[in-house]
Order: C-alpha cells, then structure tokens, then sequence
C-alpha cells in the first residue's frame, strides 16, 4: 500500500460507527462518504455535522455512500438538507446556503487503481479500499473544485408551510411544487412531468 504521513483520524471512527449501525455494515464508500463530508466542512469553514439547515448537499448517487456524507455532514433526505441528483457518481456537492459557496467533491479518477496496485501481497481489494480510504490523505482521495449551481437555490429550498392542491387529480402539493398555468394549478405529474404511469 502507498505509504503516507499518518492522518488524524479525528471524528471519523466515531462517525464510521454511526454510518454502519444505520446501514447495517460498513464499507469503503460511507467511509468515502464520511471522508468528504468532513473535507467539505473544512472547505466551507463550518463546523459538521451540521445541526440547522445551513448546508445542503447534493448526492450524486444513493446507498451507502449517501449514508456516510449524512452522518459526517448531518445533511438527510428528511431534514431537506440533502438532494439526490442521481448521476450514477460517488460525488457529492455542498453549498453553504447562506453565503451561496459552494463545492463539489469526487474520488480522484484513479483512486481505486492506485490502492490495488499498492496494496500488500495477498490483501483483498476490498480490505485495501476500506484502509486506504481510511488513512490516505485527503488530497490523495479527492478532487475538490468551487462550483457555481446552476438552479435557482431560494425556489429549491421553497418556504415552510407553502401547500396547494392540484386542480386535476386533488392530491395536495406542499414546497411550492406546483405548476401554475392556463389549466390552474396541477402537480407535476397531472401536468405531464411523471415517472409512472397508471394500470
């Protein structure tokens, strides 16, 4: 295995041991998750986990990588701190909601090749992945770059409270998800953007 400096392991088992009661086991991807929800509110120059809904995160793909950037990053699906925009990408963005500094983070391109080729004799993959991603530094695991979002983050975060009812099929509408036009107020779905289909 590529030899580096020891690194400060700080909150990380602790957070590991809180992503594998969730998920059930531990694996290389939450502890890539929890890596870089902890780069990430060093980036942003804020204490994580996150209590308030200051940060949110936007998770490129979902499992157990997602479980690993929520308890690091104390962003969840059910907090509204945390999007999936599901590209299929162990990569995540952070966006300090208040300033509007954001930062998107992804494992180096050639991470996982690097970690095989240093690995010990013998060593499975996987144990391989689960240290290195554990002790390697993170400038050896990650690209970060400051990025601009291209969506309109006041509408996506909406205002508590805000519902409407759908004027085609009744089913009530809450974060102002509703499309407004010349048939009234509909859903999403009863204005043709669905992704299922009644039998």
């Amino acid at each position: 295995m590529t030899a580096f400096p020891a690194t400060d392991l700080g909150p990380l088992p602790a957070l590991l041991a809180q992503s594998a009661a969730l998920h059930r086991h531990l694996c290389p991807r939450q502890v890539l998750g929890a890596r870089m929800g902890l780069l990430a509110g060093a980036r942003l120059g804020l204490p994580f986990p996150r209590t308030d809904k200051r940060v949110l995160v936007f998770v490129e793909t979902d499992g157990c990588f997602a479980d690993g950037v929520s308890v690091a990053s104390g962003c969840w699906l059910g907090r509204r701190t945390m999007r999936l925009v599901d590209h299929g990408k162990v990569a995540a963005t952070f966006v300090d909601t208040r300033t509007g500094q954001a930062v998107r983070m992804a494992p180096r391109p050639d991470l996982r090749e690097r970690v095989r080729a240093g690995r010990p004799e013998g060593q499975k993959r996987w144990d391989a992945y689960m240290a290195a991603y554990q002790s390697w530094p993170d400038d050896a695991l990650f690209t970060v770059q400051p990025v601009t979002l291209t969506i309109d983050l006041a509408a996506l975060i909406s205002v508590a409270g805000k519902r409407a009812v759908c004027d085609t099929c009744g089913e009530e509408i809450i974060n102002e998800r509703e499309v407004r036009g010349e048939t009234g107020v509909q859903c999403r779905a009863c204005a043709g953007d669905t992704y299922w289909q009644s039998l």
